[in-house]
């Protein structure tokens, strides 16, 4: 990362209503936060290795009661605390984000090494948003196929999925008025207005997550309870309703 150009970070962003101070941060990385601190050690040092002097890290936890929040502080962490729910969590670190462009990691997901050119050069190729490919770390076989498809699938629809880790300019984040106000299936929503901007930067390069969720509900089971889900939305059924039959 550091030996490319520092011109393609140099991304196609309004940078006139920022102040000097705000200039220095070209990325910030927003990450929600709910009871996960038995991981948060191995992720904050692993994504500490990935961080430069022009990023920012925000962690945003929505009312942890396993001491999540207090872990990160500790770590000497910038910890916000809002209302529980990943939109309304990703939302708030933005507002107080000052970087030029925003990058959304959930706190299972380990980020590539390069990612920070990686976006600087989707964003420079004329998107305004992008994704990373996805490897669903896990003991099933069958994760690396479901991850092939997922990236495969996102790729013919313009649609992300929040473990594909999303990025987008600050300008193109405040456009589309940030994630919608839902408790499901934000990440679908938010991709739907954006591909009415651009089409997304799917980028090749592959963020890493945890298949906890895979293994303990049943690969099979997860799978196809993710498929009526989507089914439904794209239906027309209430994300509220849709976050009841989640669980």
């Amino acid at each position: 990362m550091r030996g490319l150009a520092s011109e393609a970070r140099q991304v196609p962003v309004a940078t006139e209503a920022l102040s000097p101070l705000d200039r220095a941060v070209w990325l910030s990385i927003i990450v929600p936060v709910l009871d996960e601190a038995g991981g948060l050690p191995a992720f904050v040092a692993a994504l500490r290795e990935r961080v430069e002097a022009d990023m920012e890290l925000i962690f945003v936890d929505g009312g942890s009661t396993d001491g999540s929040a207090e872990r990160l502080r500790e770590a000497g962490c910038t910890v916000l605390a809002s209302e529980r729910g990943r939109a309304c969590q990703m939302n708030a670190g933005a507002a107080r984000a000052r970087g030029e462009v925003l990058l959304f990691l959930h706190a299972d997901t380990t980020l590539p090494e390069g990612f920070a050119d990686a976006i600087a050069r989707g964003l420079a190729s004329g998107k305004c948003w992008g994704r990373f490919d996805v490897v669903l770390v896990g003991r099933p076989v069958l994760l690396k196929l479901v991850a092939t498809m997922m990236n495969l699938r996102s790729r013919l629809t313009g649609i992300a999925t929040g473990d594909q880790a999303l990025f987008l300019s600050r300008g193109t984040f405040d456009a589309v008025g940030g994630f919608p106000a839902q408790p499901l299936m934000e990440d679908i929503e938010i991709s739907r207005r954006l591909k009415r901007l651009t089409a997304p930067a799917c980028l090749h390069a592959r963020v890493m997550t945890s298949a906890r969720r895979w293994e303990a509900h049943g690969l099979w089971r997860t799978i196809f309870l993710m498929w009526r889900l989507r089914w439904s939305y794209w239906r027309g059924v209430p994300a509220a309703e849709l976050a009841r039959r989640y669980g």
